[in-house]
Protein backbone atom coordinates (compact mmCIF):
# COMPACT_ATOMS: atom_id res chain seq x y z
CA UNK A 1 0.00 0.00 0.00
CA UNK A 2 3.12 2.67 0.84
CA UNK A 3 3.72 2.09 -3.08
CA UNK A 4 0.42 3.30 -4.55
CA UNK A 5 0.68 6.34 -2.57
CA UNK A 6 4.10 7.06 -3.71
CA UNK A 7 3.45 6.62 -7.65
CA UNK A 8 0.38 8.88 -6.98
CA UNK A 9 2.35 11.59 -5.61
CA UNK A 10 4.89 11.65 -8.02
CA UNK A 11 2.43 11.77 -11.11
CA UNK A 12 1.46 15.00 -8.99
CA UNK A 13 4.38 16.86 -9.27
CA UNK A 14 5.30 16.81 -13.07
CA UNK A 15 4.22 18.93 -15.10
CA UNK A 16 3.08 18.48 -18.99
CA UNK A 17 5.07 20.45 -21.59
CA UNK A 18 3.24 19.75 -24.42
CA UNK A 19 -0.10 22.31 -23.99
CA UNK A 20 2.35 24.91 -23.20
CA UNK A 21 4.20 24.56 -26.03
CA UNK A 22 1.41 24.24 -28.30
CA UNK A 23 -0.11 27.61 -27.44
CA UNK A 24 3.29 29.20 -27.54
CA UNK A 25 3.52 27.89 -31.24
CA UNK A 26 -0.15 28.88 -31.92
CA UNK A 27 0.49 32.76 -30.40
CA UNK A 28 4.07 33.01 -32.36
CA UNK A 29 2.05 32.11 -35.70
CA UNK A 30 -0.75 34.37 -34.62
CA UNK A 31 1.70 37.49 -34.32
CA UNK A 32 3.59 36.29 -37.85
CA UNK A 33 0.41 36.43 -39.63
CA UNK A 34 -1.12 40.10 -38.38
CA UNK A 35 2.30 41.73 -37.95
CA UNK A 36 2.41 42.50 -41.52
CA UNK A 37 -1.46 42.92 -41.73
CA UNK A 38 -0.57 45.61 -38.96
CA UNK A 39 2.05 47.53 -41.21
CA UNK A 40 -0.35 49.20 -43.84
CA UNK A 41 -3.42 49.46 -41.24
CA UNK A 42 -4.76 52.56 -43.08
CA UNK A 43 -7.25 51.33 -45.98
CA UNK A 44 -5.91 53.18 -48.87
CA UNK A 45 -5.46 51.82 -52.37
CA UNK A 46 -3.06 54.09 -54.37
CA UNK A 47 -3.44 54.98 -58.04
CA UNK A 48 -1.42 52.20 -60.37
CA UNK A 49 0.57 53.39 -62.51
CA UNK A 50 4.29 52.27 -64.06
CA UNK A 51 7.31 54.54 -62.12
CA UNK A 52 10.71 53.62 -60.91
CA UNK A 53 11.01 52.31 -57.22
CA UNK A 54 12.32 55.48 -54.84
CA UNK A 55 15.15 54.12 -52.30
CA UNK A 56 14.54 56.48 -48.72
CA UNK A 57 15.81 56.29 -45.42
CA UNK A 58 13.39 54.51 -43.57
CA UNK A 59 14.31 56.71 -40.21
CA UNK A 60 13.90 59.74 -42.08
CA UNK A 61 10.77 59.75 -43.79
CA UNK A 62 6.92 60.02 -42.57
CA UNK A 63 3.07 59.30 -44.86
CA UNK A 64 0.45 61.22 -44.91
CA UNK A 65 -2.70 58.75 -46.19
CA UNK A 66 -5.79 59.75 -47.38
CA UNK A 67 -8.14 56.98 -47.26
CA UNK A 68 -11.39 56.07 -49.91
CA UNK A 69 -13.81 58.46 -47.04
CA UNK A 70 -11.48 61.21 -46.90
CA UNK A 71 -9.85 61.07 -43.65
CA UNK A 72 -6.33 61.95 -42.94
CA UNK A 73 -3.73 60.38 -41.00
CA UNK A 74 -0.33 61.01 -40.36
CA UNK A 75 2.08 58.21 -39.40
CA UNK A 76 -1.41 56.27 -39.21
CA UNK A 77 -2.92 58.92 -36.47
CA UNK A 78 -6.02 60.47 -37.78
CA UNK A 79 -6.68 64.04 -37.89
CA UNK A 80 -7.91 67.07 -39.86
CA UNK A 81 -5.90 69.01 -42.50
CA UNK A 82 -5.24 71.69 -40.16
CA UNK A 83 -4.00 69.86 -37.17
CA UNK A 84 -1.87 67.97 -39.68
CA UNK A 85 -0.52 71.20 -41.35
CA UNK A 86 0.60 72.20 -37.77
CA UNK A 87 2.49 69.02 -36.95
CA UNK A 88 3.84 69.12 -40.21
CA UNK A 89 5.34 72.94 -39.40
CA UNK A 90 6.88 71.15 -36.14
CA UNK A 91 8.42 68.15 -37.68
CA UNK A 92 9.64 70.73 -40.55
CA UNK A 93 11.16 73.06 -37.65
CA UNK A 94 12.97 69.86 -35.91
CA UNK A 95 13.83 68.08 -39.32
CA UNK A 96 13.60 69.66 -42.12
CA UNK A 97 15.35 67.03 -44.31
CA UNK A 98 12.43 64.68 -43.52
CA UNK A 99 10.73 62.99 -46.63
CA UNK A 100 7.28 62.97 -46.72
CA UNK A 101 5.27 59.92 -48.61
CA UNK A 102 1.46 60.98 -49.96
CA UNK A 103 -1.03 57.92 -50.14
CA UNK A 104 -3.92 58.47 -51.43
CA UNK A 105 -7.08 56.10 -52.38
CA UNK A 106 -7.67 55.62 -56.09
CA UNK A 107 -11.37 56.92 -55.58
CA UNK A 108 -10.08 60.71 -54.13
CA UNK A 109 -10.67 63.19 -56.11
CA UNK A 110 -7.51 64.75 -57.59
CA UNK A 111 -8.37 68.42 -56.52
CA UNK A 112 -8.28 67.18 -52.64
CA UNK A 113 -4.99 65.21 -53.49
CA UNK A 114 -3.79 68.99 -54.86
CA UNK A 115 -5.05 71.03 -51.98
CA UNK A 116 -3.56 68.45 -49.37
CA UNK A 117 0.21 68.87 -51.16
CA UNK A 118 -0.10 72.46 -50.77
CA UNK A 119 -0.81 72.51 -47.56
CA UNK A 120 2.12 70.62 -47.42
CA UNK A 121 4.21 72.33 -48.82
CA UNK A 122 2.95 75.48 -46.65
CA UNK A 123 4.72 73.73 -43.94
CA UNK A 124 7.75 74.16 -45.43
CA UNK A 125 8.31 70.34 -47.34
CA UNK A 126 9.43 71.42 -50.97
CA UNK A 127 9.26 67.93 -52.43
CA UNK A 128 6.13 65.17 -51.76
CA UNK A 129 6.57 61.58 -53.01
CA UNK A 130 3.32 60.27 -54.13
CA UNK A 131 3.10 56.58 -53.11
CA UNK A 132 1.34 54.66 -55.94
CA UNK A 133 0.77 50.65 -57.05
CA UNK A 134 2.89 48.79 -59.53
CA UNK A 135 0.89 48.04 -62.66
CA UNK A 136 0.47 43.91 -63.73
CA UNK A 137 2.17 44.11 -67.62
CA UNK A 138 1.34 40.66 -68.07
CA UNK A 139 4.56 39.49 -66.69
Amino acid sequence: MAKRRKSQLSSIDEINMTPLIDLTFTLLIIFMITTPLMENAVNVRPPKMDATPFQTDEKNSRSINIDNNGQISFDKVPMSQEQLLEELRILYAQQPETVIFLRADEGRRYKEVIELMGAIRKAGFESVNLVTTATDNGQ
